[in-house]
């Protein structure tokens, strides 16, 4: 009987051994204890400022917070911990000497929802680095090196809400970070930036340029920039006007306060419409989730969708106006409510008084006018200044050796040059000589003008074709604007 009483002890004492093991593999979690090097606390495992060169291999599985920091870490490779940690949702890897970190490193933690990787030695973030982290919401990169984005990089990271990306060495602007739909913060201060896409930024909600942190960067100095932040400082968005003292920008190697440049003053813009459009105002604000109200410059309130209503509110609190009258111009105001604060903008709409259409016509028709009498005075001095001579200047014939003969010998002929003198069977009918009239002799007046009855004498003619030639002493070369066809 004593051999059955110490079996059966055998048995109540192994089984007081593992049943609380097994209680705590029903609650899934591993049999694995603290790591040596580690504090731990329930689910928080912190191993902090041990100068650890690797993670430790043991971790819990059921581990919800993980602090790495303030050791010597310099790679994280993709089987950096052997255990998956389903539950872990922080992991704390700032102040090491990271410069590599695998595509696959985050596989093990796919819930992560914060990440600290700031104060480390990174270079680049490579393409689709985050891309398995769909749940990751606060994600910290400043105090590093990094010089490049890759445009993949935060590829379907669709919960990231915060993003530290200053005390870098980044100079190209992230513009495809402006897609993730929930991000409200985007650190880039502290950068090399020299340039910004103004055109994506002025399209960006208030509530993403209230985070967007763009100061102590190099920026060029030009008045689209101040226009740029001088909207913003007016809009009272905090990325400005909490660092207003920092935005700089560079002109001539020397750093200037944007505020300081020598631009225009900036105006809020109205709102443009053309009779019969249809217009929809946006209640810009600087919050997500805000509950808004738009009232009507008679000061009437809009109310939600209304069938047969030409003003009505969108669920997003947009405002929509159909079919846009004179009388609908005016100052619009939204008050806008939420958890933490309330908000209210005016908008101010401006109605032109005829339809866009017409008014392109009025346009074209203007057009098609300038261009019709800037024509027209081209064809006229084409005419006046380029049109080729209608006759061939012809080469000066022998003079006639008449004597009482006062005619000068330049001729102008359609016929081939020919000796006067020579006879033929050729028909002279066609043969001209223009004469200018000597300005000698007492029945001339002014410039070689004949008096009133003067005449002029007319050479012999001494054969069919022929007439007789004066005498070449007695050409005097004189022109006189009156010329006579003989």
């Amino acid at each position: 009987m004593q051999p059955r009483r110490d079996l059966r002890g055998l048995w109540l004492l192994l089984l007081s051994w593992f049943l609380p093991l097994f209680e705590v593999a029903r609650a899934g979690r591993l049999l694995v204890s603290c790591p040596a090097a580690c504090l731990c606390a329930s689910n928080i495992l912190s191993c902090s400022k041990q100068q650890l060169p690797n993670v430790p291999h043991t971790l819990p599985s059921y581990t919800a917070l993980l602090d790495l920091s303030h050791n010597n870490l310099s790679r994280l490779r993709a089987e950096w911990t052997p255990t998956r940690l389903p539950h872990l949702h922080s992991l704390l890897l700032s102040h090491n000497h990271l410069n590599f970190i695998s595509s696959e490193a985050f596989s093990p933690v796919p819930n992560l929802r914060y990440l600290d990787l700031s104060s480390n030695q990174l270079r680049t973030l490579d393409e689709s680095l985050f891309s398995g982290l769909q749940a990751l919401e606060v994600l910290l990169l400043y105090n590093n090196h990094i010089m490049a984005v890759d445009r993949s990089a935060f590829e379907d990271v669709v919960q990231l809400q915060k993003l530290y990306l200053s005390q870098n060495h980044i100079s190209r602007f992230p513009v495809e970070l402006c897609g993730l739909p929930k991000l409200t913060l985007l650190d880039l201060s502290s950068n090399k930036l020299k340039s910004l896409p103004l055109s994506n930024l002025q399209k960006l909600p208030a509530w993403f340029k209230n985070g967007l942190y763009l100061h102590n960067n190099p920026l060029h100095c030009d008045c689209e920039l101040y226009q740029l932040f001088s909207h913003w400082q007016y809009r009272q968005l905090s990325s400005v006007v909490d660092f207003q003292e920092d935005l700089y920008c560079m002109s001539s190697k020397q750093l200037h306060n944007v505020f300081n440049l020598n631009c225009s003053e900036y105006k809020e813009r109205a709102w443009e419409a053309h009779l019969g459009d249809t217009l929809t105002i946006h209640c810009d604000t600087k919050q997500q989730g805000m509950t808004k109200v738009w009232v009507t410059p008679s000061n009437e309130r809009v109310l939600d969708v209304v069938a047969n209503s030409t003003v009505t509110v969108f669920e997003n609190g947009s405002l929509q106006i159909k079919g846009v009258q004179v009388e609908d111009g005016g100052v619009y105001t939204c008050y806008a409510m939420g958890d933490t604060f309330n908000e209210t903008l005016s908008v101010e709409l401006k109605v032109y008084n005829f339809t866009l259409h017409g008014h392109h016509d009025t346009l074209n028709t203007a057009y098609t006018t300038l261009v019709g009498c800037i024509l027209s005075v081209v064809l006229v001095l084409i005419y006046l200044y380029l049109t080729p001579c209608r006759c061939w200047c012809r080469g000066v014939e022998k003079p006639s050796s008449h004597q009482g003969d006062s005619l000068s010998s330049s001729m102008l002929s359609t016929t081939p040059n020919h000796d006067p003198l020579a006879g033929g069977d050729k028909d002279d009918g066609f043969d001209r000589r223009v004469a200018f009239l000597e300005p000698a002799g007492p029945g001339q007046g002014q410039n070689g003008k004949l008096k009133p009855g003067n005449t002029l004498p007319v050479p012999e003619v001494t054969g069919k074709g022929q007439r007789r030639m004066s005498d070449p002493e007695s050409v005097s070369s004189v022109f006189s604007d009156t010329p006579i066809v003989v």
